[in-house]
């Protein structure tokens, strides 16, 4: 089972967390967030989610980062291999449908579902009428 490592400026990583932790209670073991701060480069980024992924003891990791292109991005593409995949674009959306597969399913399976997620949380709401 991969654990999961979201990247984001702060402080959306731990606010991603508390929305993790209010829907599945029992991601914690699974779950680690690194909150990208003003200062930050990319090579920081990938010392400190280093520094994670090695406390928790996990080889598989699907890391979860906020805008392509930006500082969290940048240093999570640097994990990136065999045994990490890195999506951007995290959301709410996104981390609820991984956290309800990542006991289920093996790493490319479970960046799948992190996809999917994503993809399917974009809903265009039409307006409601003015009697609503």
């Amino acid at each position: 089972m991969p654990n999961l490592l979201v990247i984001a400026h702060a402080p959306l990583a731990s606010a991603l967390r508390q929305v993790a932790e209010h829907t599945f209670p029992d991601c914690a073991p699974t779950l680690a967030v690194l909150d990208v701060h003003p200062g930050m480069c990319a090579e920081d980024v990938e010392t400190s989610a280093r520094a994670l992924m090695t406390a928790a003891g996990q080889s598989e990791w699907l890391v979860l980062t906020d805008v392509f292109g930006a500082t969290p991005c940048n240093g999570a593409q640097r994990l990136a291999g065999a045994r990490v995949q890195v999506l951007s674009g995290v959301s709410v959306p996104m981390l609820w449908r991984t956290l309800c597969y990542a006991s289920q399913k093996p790493l490319t399976e479970l960046a799948r579902h992190a996809l999917q997620g994503a993809v399917t949380g974009i809903v265009a709401m039409p307006p409601l009428p003015p009697d609503a």
